[in-house]
């Protein structure tokens, strides 16, 4: 009996409520649509001066961070739903 109710207290401790889930989503994928626009901004621009380039490589790891902890709570999502079930 007593195990089991230090899982529960476990699990409860490591799962992310749904809502932040989706909102985290969200608030990620708002800000991949940005820095998307932007890099396409700079893309279209005919400068390549430094600070084009330089603002070109941030934006472009930005990207890729966000796209990762994207993936990465979509896959918490997903192990949630299947240990809640």
């Amino acid at each position: 009996m007593k195990d089991k109710r230090q899982k529960q207290i476990d699990d409860a401790g490591v799962s992310i409520d749904q809502k932040l889930i989706e909102e985290g989503a969200a608030q990620l994928n708002s800000e991949i649509q940005v820095l998307e626009a932007w890099l396409t901004e700079l893309d279209s621009s005919d400068k390549d001066t430094s600070e084009v380039l330089a603002a070109r490589k941030s934006y472009n790891d930005m990207l890729s961070s966000r796209k990762e902890m994207l993936s990465t709570l979509a896959k918490q999502a997903k192990l949630q739903s299947v240990g809640s079930n």
